[in-house]
């Protein structure tokens, strides 16, 4: 297999120089944030994790203390509640990354999302980001310096009308890193964003089969959808999580205010799958 696709487990450390830093990853407990925890600790960082789900985040701790030894702490909770973002700072203190990767925002369009659903999808990706940004840009830069990351999507550059929540969301979270990132190292912080497009986990596949129903009246026919991506396929989540981690390291100390596309150039191509 190549090395690109291998999982962080089957692959030697990037000895990127993150032993010891404490890094906070939100949604972790499956899909690209479960691979980040996996990726961090095998670069011999503590973690600090929170999902909802504290059955899938203490299956994980256990995984990766076991394969890496690395500190883990767990918080399990929905910080679309009132308060959690405060609660999830108290709770898990100083890092010296922050990694924003909760929340989905649902697809449809202008008249299949409604308020109620379009206003949900936004208070855990779009608001939760920001709010942990606000809490944690104040933490780092009294502590000297940090590293805080979004991992957005690519949507919010390849504007998509059947998205269009999602699209108009990612587009404001890519503004947002931009402003916070473009002075933030007058504060000793650098603040990125990453653009993944399809990724190999159960939810490219969902929207797949939803597509194909949307489009050809059979979600059987999904395969035809995923064979116009590059290479004919989704990128793994090692390919995605191995750069979040390099940009977090100090071997991209001078990266801030900018947004790293990995979609195999789908975002250039005039299509959006």
């Amino acid at each position: 297999m190549h090395e690109l696709l291998q999982s962080p487990l089957e692959r030697l450390a990037m000895d990127l120089g993150l032993t010891g830093k404490t890094v906070l990853i939100t949604g972790a407990s499956q899909g690209i944030g479960e691979g980040l925890a996996r990726t961090f600790a095998a670069e011999g960082a503590r973690l600090r994790l929170t999902a909802r789900r504290a059955d899938l985040l203490d299956a994980l701790a256990e995984a990766v203390t076991r394969d890496h030894g690395t500190e883990v702490q767990v918080f399990p909770m929905d910080l679309e509640e009132p308060g959690a973002a405060g609660a999830l700072a108290e709770a898990a203190g100083d890092v010296d990354v922050l990694v924003n990767n909760a929340g989905v925002i649902p697809g449809g369009n202008l008249t299949t999302i409604d308020e109620a659903a379009w206003r949900q999808g936004w208070e855990l990706k779009i608001f939760g980001y920001i709010n942990l940004c606000r809490l944690y840009y104040s933490r780092m830069k009294a502590a000297g310096g940090g590293v805080i990351i979004n991992n957005i999507g690519n949507a919010g550059e390849r504007f998509d009308a059947d998205y269009i929540a999602g699209t108009t969301g990612n587009a404001s979270l890519m503004a947002f890193t931009r402003a916070l990132g473009g002075r933030s190292l007058d504060d000793g912080i650098r603040v990125v964003g990453v653009n993944p497009g399809p990724v190999d986990t159960p939810r490219i596949y969902k929207l797949l089969r939803t597509r194909a129903r949307d489009w050809f009246g059979d979600e059987s026919r999904w395969e035809e959808l995923r064979d116009r991506y590059p290479r004919k396929r989704p990128a793994s989540v090692a390919e995605i999580t191995d750069a979040i981690a390099f940009l977090a390291s100090d071997r991209s100390a001078y990266t801030s205010g900018t947004i790293l596309t990995i979609d195999g150039g789908i975002a250039s191509r005039a299509s959006i799958i």
